[in-house]
C-alpha cells in the first residue's frame, strides 16, 4: 500500500515540476526566437509533420486551368512583383530571404537532389502553400491579395520551374529586380 502511495505521488510531482520547469524556460526567454539561434530540439519535425498531412489532405488534385503560355506569362508576371524578393529570381538568389529563418526557397535554383525549386511538386500543393501561408515561415497567405486564377497561375508557372518557358515567361523570371 505504501509503495503504491509513493508511485502516486511520484507521477503527481512529475506531473508538476515537469510543466513547472517548462514555464521557468518559456518566462525567463530561454527558447530560440532570433532569426539567428539554432533550432528549438525537434521543431522541424514537430512543425513538417502536420503541414504535410494538412496539405496533402486539403490540396486540390487538378488545376482548373492550362499550364498555357498565357497563364505561365501572367504567373511569371504574379511571381515578379509578389514573390521574387523572398523567393529569388532565375540566376539572382534573393539575399533578403537567406536572412530569413527558416531560409526562404530559391524557388529557381537546383536543390541538393537536383530539383529545381518546387517543380517536383504538384500544382495543387504549390496552390495550396501560397493560398494559405505557413506559420512560422514568414510564408504569408495570399488568398485575399490574388483571385484563384492567379494564385493557380503562380503555381502552375513554379511547377515548370525546371522546363522552358515562353520567352515573356522566361525573362520576367530572369531579369533582376532594380533595388
Amino acid at each position: 500500500m505504501r509503495s503504491a502511495i509513493v508511485f502516486i505521488l511520484g507521477i503527481a510531482a512529475g506531473l508538476l515540476v515537469l510543466p513547472a520547469i517548462a514555464y521557468v524556460y518559456f518566462v525567463f526567454g530561454r527558447p530560440p526566437v532570433a532569426v539567428a539561434d539554432d533550432a528549438f530540439p525537434f521543431e522541424k519535425q514537430v512543425v513538417r509533420v502536420p503541414l504535410h498531412a494538412r496539405i496533402e489532405a486539403e490540396m486540390p488534385k487538378q488545376p482548373p486551368i492550362p499550364a498555357s503560355d498565357e497563364n505561365l506569362v501572367a504567373g511569371a508576371n504574379i511571381y515578379r512583383e509578389q514573390c521574387a524578393s523572398c523567393h529569388g529570381m532565375k540566376g539572382h538568389p534573393s539575399a533578403f530571404g537567406a536572412s530569413m529563418y527558416p531560409q526562404t526557397p530559391q524557388l529557381w535554383q537546383k536543390h541538393k537532389n537536383g530539383v529545381v525549386g518546387v517543380s517536383d511538386d504538384e500544382p495543387g500543393m504549390t496552390y495550396w502553400r501560397v493560398k494559405n501561408g505557413i506559420r512560422l515561415t514568414g510564408m504569408p497567405s495570399y488568398q485575399k491579395l490574388l483571385n484563384d486564377t492567379q494564385l493557380w497561375q503562380v503555381s502552375l508557372l513554379l511547377s515548370k520551374a525546371d522546363k522552358p518557358l515562353p520567352a515573356a515567361a522566361e525573362e520576367a523570371v530572369s531579369k533582376p529586380i532594380a533595388r
